[in-house]
């Protein structure tokens, strides 16, 4: 390699390494203020009715999906198996921690077309609203196969109180 090649290797090398440090940092400071944000529901015995695999995209404060968790694992995006029993909502995901949500907590559910960072077609991602310890979450789930959104969406509706609502304005 010529000597004037090397020069903007390192420094390409330097930016790259101080990037993916400025990255770290931030996350971990996002977790820092987030301290006070309750852990997940503990998994709780279930007899499960109906499963569907497809992405867990995040979890966010209710009706602010640009502001993500990150502490519990809430952040990390992952392929994930959702399932419907009778005590509750069960998102398992490999590799990370699962989160299950009662049917006590379970507050709604919405379609929509995006939340931070993962936009789809319209009506193509389940919002399921829950809370926990006074704060309201939305943990955004997009199934694998488009025929399964409003089956879903259907069998979540039946559980909450009130009108579902179809689609948000995202």
């Amino acid at each position: 390699m010529p000597k004037e090649a090397i020069l903007p290797v390192v420094i390409t090398v330097l930016v790259v390494i101080a990037a993916c440090a400025a990255i770290l940092i931030g996350w971990r400071n996002l977790k820092a203020r987030q301290a006070e944000i309750p852990a997940p529901f503990e998994p709780f015995d279930d007899s499960i009715q109906h499963s569907f695999t497809g992405m867990y995209v995040a979890t966010t404060k209710f009706e602010d999906w640009l502001d993500r968790i990150a502490v519990h694992d809430l952040g990390v995006r992952s392929n994930a198996d959702l399932e419907l029993g009778e005590q509750g909502i069960h998102i398992l995901r490999p590799g990370t921690s699962d989160v299950h949500i009662p049917w006590t907590a379970f507050e709604r559910v919405v379609r929509s077309s995006g939340m931070i960072g993962k936009f789809v077609e319209k009506n193509g991602l389940i919002v399921i609203s829950w809370e926990k310890d006074g704060y309201t979450f939305d943990t955004g789930f997009r199934p694998r196969f488009a025929a399964d959104t409003p089956k879903i969406y259907e069998m979540l509706a039946s559980h909450q109180g009130g009108a579902a609502e179809q689609e948000t304005n995202t």
